[in-house]
């Protein structure tokens, strides 16, 4: 038999556990982005250049090979990393160097950043390098105009080979 006390002590907890729940439902206040921002967010892949260049086969080598490996040409996998930078009002932003995703790092790069900044005019200007060289292979530019609450996303165009800013 239960006792009394028992049955008292469960409905207090019980009572007390749900009040609790109910405070935190509701009233501790988040609040994700604040109303006077924008939201700028950078959200790219991108596969970086081959590390080797590609080989020609001799028919030597290719009379080795069985017969459905012999293809013409013999390419490394592997890839080079990417960099990416961002400026936003003249000011470094973003830096960040990726190595390539995979096993046999042939993969994509893959880079992600999320800030706010107030709403307004801003001068967003992304630079993007992919091989051995130490200069930047693509470099682009965008005078925008921010609308409080407004998500500008920054992305790479792989068919096009650009920038795109929407």
């Amino acid at each position: 038999m239960i006792k009394p006390q028992h049955l008292a002590g469960q409905v207090l907890a019980y009572t007390l556990f749900a009040a609790m729940i109910a405070y935190f439902a509701s009233s501790p206040v988040y609040v994700h982005h604040s109303p006077d921002n924008a939201l700028i967010k950078l959200s790219l892949t991108h596969a970086g250049q081959r590390v080797g260049e590609c080989h020609e086969r001799n028919p030597e080598e290719m009379a080795k090979l069985p017969p459905n490996m012999r293809a013409k040409q013999s390419c490394g996998r592997e890839r080079n990393a990417v960099t990416l930078e961002m400026d936003i009002d003249g000011t470094l932003a973003f830096r960040q160097m990726a190595k390539p995703a995979g096993l046999s790092g042939d993969g994509r790069s893959r880079f992600y950043d999320s800030r706010e900044i107030p709403a307004g005019r801003h001068v967003l200007r992304a630079r993007m390098r992919d091989g051995t060289a130490d200069v930047f292979d693509q470099d682009a530019a965008v005078e925008v105009v921010l609308a409080p609450r407004q998500v500008f996303v920054v992305d790479f165009d792989e068919e096009n080979g650009k920038f795109s800013f929407e």
